[in-house]
C-alpha cells in the first residue's frame, strides 16, 4: 500500500474525501497493530494527514486509534458495520461446548425480522434454550432476520408451535401487567417456558390466561416498556446470572 500523499494533492480533496483518506491509512495501522506490529512507515503517514488536518498527534493506542477512527468517519461519512469498532476488527467469535439451558422461549407474533434475529442472537450468546416461533411470522429464510441473527441460525433450536401445549411448565410471562413480580425478585426454576409478546399489543389473551408467573422489568421514566428485543436481552441476563453454571435436572 502506497501511503506517500503530498499535501499539495491532499489538499486537493474535498474534507470529506481527506477524512476518508486518513482513516484508509489508518484503517492499516489499526490491522498491523492487532498482529502486533508497529508499520513505521504508514504511520509517519497519517501523522503527515494529521498535520495537514490540523489534527493532534495520535497515540499509538488501540482507543485513542478508535476514537480518531470514528472522527474521520464522522466527518467522511464513511460507513461501517454497526458490530464492528474498525471495519477489520476481529470478532473472537469461537465454539462453544456450554449446553443450552432448559428453556422453551416462546415468541408469540413478534413481527419485526431485526427483534426475532436479535432475540436468536442473545439466545445463543447465552446459551438460553431454545425458540419457539408462533404462526405467521417471519420466516428464517427473511435477509434482515439472517443479517440480525449474526451467523447464530444454525447454533440454535428453532421451532414453529402452533400452541404452549408442548413447552416445558411452568410458563412465565414477561409483561407490564400491575400485578406482575419484579425481574430482580423473581427465582427463575432450572426448567421452564418463557413468554415474549407483540411489539405493539404485547401477549395474546390466550397466551396471557395460561402463564403461571408474570414478571416485569422495573421501570422509572415516562415509557412503561422497552422493545421486545431489549427487553429479552435483559430478561435473558438475569436467567443467565441466576444460573451461571450448567446445571442437571
Amino acid at each position: 500500500m502506497n501511503n506517500v500523499f503530498s499535501k499539495e494533492k491532499f489538499m486537493t480533496l474535498s474534507l470529506a474525501g481527506r477524512h476518508k483518506k486518513a482513516a484508509e491509512v489508518l484503517k492499516k495501522i489499526y490491522e498491523n497493530l492487532l498482529k502486533g506490529n508497529i508499520d513505521q512507515p504508514t504511520f509517519a503517514s497519517y501523522q503527515a494527514l494529521e498535520r495537514y488536518l490540523n489534527l493532534a498527534p495520535l497515540a499509538l493506542s488501540f482507543e485513542a486509534i478508535s476514537n480518531r477512527f470514528h472522527e474521520h468517519a464522522k466527518i467522511s461519512t464513511l460507513s461501517f458495520k454497526e458490530h464492528s469498532l474498525l471495519p477489520s476488527v476481529t470478532t473472537q467469535d469461537a465454539p462453544s461446548s456450554v449446553p443450552f439451558l432448559k428453556v422453551d422461549i416462546y415468541l408469540d407474533n413478534i413481527r419485526s425480522a431485526h427483534n426475532i434475529g436479535s432475540i436468536i442472537r442473545t439466545t445463543e450468546a447465552l446459551r438460553l434454550g431454545s425458540l419457539f416461533f408462533s404462526e405467521a411470522m417471519a420466516s428464517t429464510s427473511c435477509k434482515k432476520l439472517q443479517d440480525t441473527a449474526m451467523g447464530t441460525l444454525d447454533k440454535v433450536s428453532i421451532n414453529t408451535a402452533k400452541d404452549l401445549s408442548n413447552l416445558r411448565r411452568p410458563f412465565i410471562a414477561i409483561e407490564t401487567a400491575k400485578e406482575a413480580v419484579s425481574l430482580y425478585d423473581f427465582i427463575f426454576p432450572l426448567s421452564f417456558s418463557l413468554l415474549l409478546g407483540n411489539e405493539e399489543y404485547g401477549l395474546s389473551k390466550t397466551s396471557l390466561s395460561q402463564a403461571d408467573y408474570i414478571v416485569k422489568i422495573p421501570l422509572h421514566g415516562f415509557k412503561n416498556s422497552l422493545n421486545v428485543a431489549c427487553a429479552f436481552s435483559m430478561i435473558a441476563n438475569e436467567i443467565r446470572r441466576q444460573h451461571a453454571y450448567p446445571l442437571s435436572i
